[in-house]
């Protein structure tokens, strides 16, 4: 048995996340089917993670097995370019260790959630359109508090089968690009609408409605009702991975 691991990108807008469902379209459901046919057996891929409904990928890792030697890698790729829908497409297929795992040899991801501050026809499906004036000195003030804690309960999603709210966080922080504000945030796993909640969150705390010290309280409380509301699906992007050499 062969492994190989392929990079793609997708647009969520579509689908019903990455993993596949029972009586939905996801984009892992799309990248079997693409894949079983072109190698002529049935192939399973394990991905990084789960994206829910709606959410995008730039930059995304899987795995899978397969019986056959594929000698050459990149006319794979072509293949499945020109197989896949137009919202799904590979970068790269390479021959992998068997040791390596797309989910669990991974140490941290990195998401950017986009917010366009005017209403722009042409982001709609990849931005969070919101025009209400917002303090990004405040909101990056909140946000650096985020590194000091490791139980995200308070923005984690209720009754998930996780064993622990516990993550990590590396970067935690927004920048202004023209009308687009943009929030950067790295760590080593998240939790099921981890981000979006946090984002919205921190809007609150961009609009005046809590303080830095609120937003602590919040996270001290480990409760999700007490959080901000999560904001929508599409202005979310996973962005990169990063495994160990």
């Amino acid at each position: 048995m062969n492994r190989y691991q392929m990079q793609l990108s997708y647009c969520g807008t579509r689908y019903f996340g990455w993993q596949r469902q029972p009586n939905a379209i996801s984009v892992q459901e799309e990248i079997e089917k693409a894949l079983s046919t072109i190698l002529r057996e049935e192939i399973t891929v394990v991905g990084a993670g789960r994206t829910d409904t709606g959410v995008h990928a730039s930059f995304y890792v899987l795995h899978f097995d397969c019986t056959a030697e594929i000698s050459e890698a990149i006319d794979l790729a072509y293949h499945l370019n020109r197989f896949l829908p137009n919202d799904i497409a590979v970068q790269q297929i390479v021959k992998i260790n068997p040791e390596f795992h797309a989910r669990f040899s991974a140490v941290s991801r990195t998401y950017k959630y986009y917010i366009s501050t005017e209403k722009d026809p042409f982001t709609t499906d990849t931005s969070y359109q919101f025009t209400v004036p917002l303090d990004i000195e405040k909101m990056n003030d909140a946000a650096k508090t985020l590194f000091e804690y490791t139980d995200f309960t308070s923005f984690a999603k209720l009754h998930t089968d996780v064993k622990t709210n516990n993550c990590k966080i590396f970067q935690a922080e927004w920048e202004k690009t023209g009308a687009m504000l943009v929030f950067t945030i790295k760590a080593d796993r998240f939790l099921r609408n981890m981000v979006r909640a946090i984002v919205g969150t921190l809007i609150e705390v961009g609009k005046g409605k809590i303080s830095t010290e609120e937003f602590v309280e919040i996270m001290e409380r480990k409760d999700r009702g007490e959080a901000g509301t999560s904001v929508p699906p599409q202005g979310l992007f996973l962005v990169d991975i990063e495994y160990n050499a």
